[in-house]
């Protein structure tokens, strides 16, 4: 919702929202078609309209954090392209205030002591790879020869982001901590919207599924267990060693190709099997299999510094056999059953039997992350394969069990799901009224909120930290009090 009387570090402060790790995808794209030549003075004057060039210049400095012109260049693309998506389109003084916002809390959390773990960066890292990796089919000679950088390369710049991201999003959290939205906040915030500007919604839905992801019998684990233990003695024996086993074998995007290697971690961040395991381990000795949600590990202790333990590992995770697959359709046409015949209500199936966490919560429908609402327009529903099947649905009907391909959050990988589907009603395109947009509005409320106290803190903040400007950007004013 863009609101046309955001005053102007309103709609920067906005923007971090905006700013995430897409702008590193669009580093990546631009990687590919750029060079960074010289500009001549003609193109300089040309700067002010999106270009594909990407400039090397310090513009800021925040204590020891810089921002380059080729970040703001990045940032201005990425948030102009949200315009399609109904943001409102900002000014790249906009952009450039927000990049110094966030440098601002980057230096203030060293200050203010708020800190992210490793292991969360390291985890979130591995999660962003492995989603760039897997747009090449995992085969990361064919992401080197594209980006001209190599997997490790990769992952250290988008370490950095993530961890500017997470430290940024924690330190939202600890300036925003007591912020409370009542009824009386949203009746209030609508109120002050002028009714010409009030946004027009288009057409939304109310769609919720149930999701059973089959069971993988003893037979198809015993087959995983099995091969785990003819690959440990080809490493006893001298036939291969665990590297070379963990590149060929290993089910684990992040370490594979890395040989399996994890790095430290601390007790209590990796999963209880694993650690329980690692720890029971002398150094240079190779566990036997062990099951933990993620799969099947083969683990080999490298080195333990009191309470931190460096391993490597080889994942292999069972699929389920077609028979599985029978199985878990079976269970939900026999649920969709008796949810037709009026004997459990969907959202009470949902919450019980669902094994999508996302949506069971929500009693199985979907949401907008944006506004926790359960009404979705054709942008924030996402899955075209269950927007076409809406469209040849009725209101109130259930599909069949249908088969699909469920992504993993934690780790990318697609895995093989059943679900149902319910169309449970449709909303025409309206003009914002408080009765039918309540929690949009709320939402709004929120974050009209969260930036009159961010805009608070900016005015604080800067006189705590060294900022320099380069003098081309005297003009946005961005440390002027608004």
């Amino acid at each position: 919702m863009s609101l046309p009387y955001m005053n102007k570090l309103t709609k920067s402060l906005s923007l971090l929202v905006v700013l995430g790790l897409s702008v590193f995808q669009m580093t990546l794209a631009q990687d590919t078609t750029t060079e960074s030549a010289s500009p001549s003075p003609e193109e300089k004057e040309k700067e002010e309209k999106p270009t594909g060039q990407v400039l090397d210049k310090i513009i800021a400095k925040v204590d020891n954090y810089i921002i380059l012109e080729s970040d703001l260049q990045k940032a201005y693309l990425e948030a102009s392209s949200q315009a399609q998506q109904g943001f409102e389109i900002p000014s790249r003084c906009q952009v450039f205030e927000s990049l110094l916002i966030n440098k601002m809390m980057m230096a203030k959390s060293e200050i203010d002591s708020v800190i992210v773990s490793e292991a969360e960066v390291i985890i979130q890292t591995d999660q962003r790879f492995n989603m760039v990796l897997q747009q090449f089919g995992g085969d990361e000679e064919m992401l080197i020869e594209n980006y001209g950088k190599t997997g490790d390369q990769l992952k250290n710049e988008i370490q950095d982001a993530v961890k500017e991201q997470l430290v940024v999003g924690k330190m939202q959290g600890v300036i925003t901590q007591d912020l409370q939205v009542s009824p009386n906040d949203v009746r209030k915030f609508y109120s002050s919207i002028p009714k010409d500007s009030l946004p027009f919604f288009s057409s939304e839905v109310v769609v919720g599924q149930i999701v059973k992801k089959p069971e993988v019998s003893q037979s198809e684990k015993d087959k995983v267990y099995k091969k785990l233990a003819e690959i440990k003695e080809k490493i006893l024996s001298g036939e291969s060693d665990f590297a070379a086993m963990a590149r060929q074998y290993s089910q684990d995007p992040g370490s594979g190709p890395q040989g399996g290697d994890l790095g430290f971690f601390k007790r209590g961040e990796l999963a209880p099997e694993y650690e329980a395991t690692a720890f029971a381990l002398k150094q240079g000795e190779i566990s036997d299999p062990v099951e933990s949600m993620f799969g099947f590990h083969m683990i080999q202790l490298l080195e333990r510094r009191g309470n931190t333990f460096n391993t490597r590992h080889i994942l292999m995770i069972p699929t389920p056999s077609e028979e599985d697959l029978v199985k878990a359709e079976q269970f939900l046409d026999s649920l969709r059953q008796q949810i037709i015949d009026e004997k459990i209500p969907f959202a009470k199936a949902a919450k019980e039997n669902s094994d999508d966490r996302e949506t069971s919560d929500a009693g199985g429908f979907f949401t907008d992350p944006a506004t926790g609402s359960n009404r979705l327009t054709s942008r924030t529903l996402e899955d075209p394969i269950l927007f076409f099947t809406l469209d040849s649905m009725e209101i109130g009907d259930i599909t069949p069990t249908v088969r699909f391909d469920d992504v993993d959050p934690r780790n990318g990988r697609s895995e093989p799901g059943v679900r149902i589907l319910f169309y449970k009603a449709r909303y025409p395109a309206h003009r914002a009224n408080i009765a039918d947009d309540y929690e949009k509005l709320k939402a709004a409320a929120k974050r009209k909120k969260e930036e009159d106290i961010l805009a608070n803190w900016f005015v604080l903040a800067k006189e705590e930290v060294f900022i320099d400007i380069d003098p081309n950007y005297d003009k946005c004013e961005v440390l002027k009090d608004k």
